[in-house]
């Protein structure tokens, strides 16, 4: 019987307040979204780092005829130089953070180019010789990229050593900002749900207070008498934390999966999997959002 009565106020609770309901309801869904957004994309930068750090290579560029940078002065590598260069590479300071080592010379260089940069004005003008011949080094570590441009920078012979992870970090740092900016929003939108749930328990208090002061005179606790104001805010939230957990779900299924999945991009995407990770974060959110909120608005209501 006491939870038949409970449910039945939380029941009119609902229906009396129904335009403030669907405006909780309709908060919660968006900010909760931008939670789960930023919680997907954080997944996605991680597993993208992870893919393109263990492909990231060390470049050891050698001198060209045409080039000034490094030690070069204008005089191709020579034999000798470039045997020194692999030497240092597989000497026992180096080995053992090395996984493989290639080496490309002008014709394989000038192939790869031709590859890439078909499209690109003046390809055509660019020979074999103008492009350095080039030691392409896998870490185990690539952390330690350092380590090999340090032993090998200051052999005569070679114009420069790059790391190609420097190319990803503008990335990443991109997709970092994107991330925080998500977050921001979603924090902003979470506090508006948390003030809106607030302000509906207090309005709902006040439409019902003839039947507060009732309950009051005829002994009922302030906890059976803030339980049904509770679990209307925790529903409305609820409703809105599974709207969220779906959209989130779609997402990842039709857009990252069933767009980006079909374009023949060179990169890992999260899937379902991930995304089953979010919603139970978003329901448990959403639910002690609410219920924090509606208590500390019910509760200030019965002690003014």
């Amino acid at each position: 019987m006491r939870f038949g009565l409970i449910m039945s106020e939380v029941g009119n609770g609902l229906r009396r307040n129904i335009s403030m309901v669907v405006s909780v309801i309709l908060v919660t869904f968006i900010s909760l979204t931008f939670v789960g957004a930023a919680i997907l994309l954080q997944f996605q930068i991680g597993q993208m780092k992870g893919y393109w750090n263990d492909r990231a290579q060390v470049s050891v560029y050698m001198c060209t005829d045409s080039s000034t940078a490094g030690q070069c002065n204008l005089v191709e590598a020579t034999k000798s130089q470039k045997a020194e260069v692999e030497a240092q590479l597989k000497s026992p300071a180096l080995a053992g953070l090395i996984k493989s080592v290639t080496f490309e010379n002008h014709d394989q260089v000038y192939k790869n180019y031709k590859t890439y940069f078909k499209d690109t004005t003046g390809a055509d003008f660019i020979t074999p010789a103008f492009l350095s011949e080039t030691f392409s080094i896998n870490l185990k570590d690539p952390s330690k990229a350092d380590v090999i441009r340090e032993s090998v920078a200051s052999l005569a012979g070679v114009e420069q050593v790059v790391d190609q992870r420097k190319y990803l970090d503008p990335i990443f740092a991109a997709l970092n900002a994107a991330s925080l900016t998500a977050v921001s929003i979603a924090v902003l939108m979470l506090v508006a749900a948390v003030l809106l749930i607030a302000t509906t328990i207090r309005l709902s208090a006040f439409s019902r207070r003839r039947e507060l002061g009732i309950m009051r005179l005829v002994g009922a606790s302030n906890r059976f008498i803030q339980t049904p104001f509770i679990l209307e805010g925790v529903i409305a939230a609820l409703i809105g934390s599974v709207l969220a957990s779906l959209a989130v779900v779609s997402i990842v299924r039709f857009f990252v999966q069933g767009y980006l999945g079909t374009q023949s991009l060179d990169t890992p995407f999260i899937g379902l999997s991930e995304a089953y990770i979010v919603v139970p974060i978003l329901l448990v959110v959403g639910a002690v959002l609410a219920a924090a909120s509606a208590s500390f608005a019910i509760s200030r209501y019965l002690k003014v």
